[in-house]
């Protein structure tokens, strides 16, 4: 998923050594009077000019997660594989073994959504209410969850919650799977109405019944 982008950025050093022309024609000469201001200025400006073009543009190179050409899109994606990945480190504390397969359930389906819209960027406002709301609420109640555990935390309140997550959590992992269907059926729409334009195009042309 990641990528790696080149980022070019002008070099500073020039506009240092025209800064420091100011300075010394300020030093040497009457600069309050117009032809030494002008002069100041002049050799200033040829000297930022020499020294950009001794001095080359200082290239870097940065690891995104996402690069859809959208800003949106990475950033929803970027959101979502953040939480996707805590989802699977509560899976390693976790030790409760219908919770672990509902949130693998849960990172495959974060996976999947991933996958498609990083492929089409179009698809981002779909997945915009996932990723402010439903994903990060998992996370929260499943944190909940790994801390009460961690803290052995007793008493009929710890309890209900707990029995609150383990009845629910097969729950949101199939309501992630339908946020991921929910993308797949957009392009089965699609589809099926080109199919139907197609066949009206060919029972036109006599070339269908």
């Amino acid at each position: 998923m990641s990528k790696t982008i080149r980022i070019k950025k002008k070099p500073a050093a020039p506009w240092y050594i025209a800064g420091a022309v100011w300075v010394l024609g300020a030093l040497a000469l009457p600069i309050y009077q117009l032809w030494a201001l002008a002069l100041t200025a002049g050799v200033s400006l040829a000297a930022l000019a020499a020294a950009f073009k001794l001095c080359p543009p200082v290239i870097e190179t940065k690891e995104v997660p996402f690069l859809t050409g959208r800003e949106d899109a990475d950033a929803l994606l970027e959101q979502i594989d953040a939480d996707r990945a805590r989802l699977l480190a509560l899976d390693e504390r976790i030790p409760d073994d219908e919770l672990s397969a509902a949130i693998r359930r849960m990172t495959a389906a974060c996976a999947g959504i991933l996958a498609q819209v990083e492929q089409d960027p179009d698809k981002a406002p779909q997945i915009r209410r996932f990723a402010n709301h439903y994903l990060p609420d998992a996370v929260k109640i499943l944190t909940l969850y790994a801390r009460m555990e961690e803290a052995g935390v007793s008493g009929e309140n710890a309890r209900e919650v707990r029995k609150q997550v383990q009845d629910n959590a097969a729950v949101i992992a199939a309501a992630f799977e339908k946020q991921l269907d929910s993308l797949y059926s957009a392009d089965a729409l699609d589809m099926e109405t080109d199919l139907e334009v197609l066949k009206g195009m060919l029972k036109g042309q006599g070339l269908v019944e």
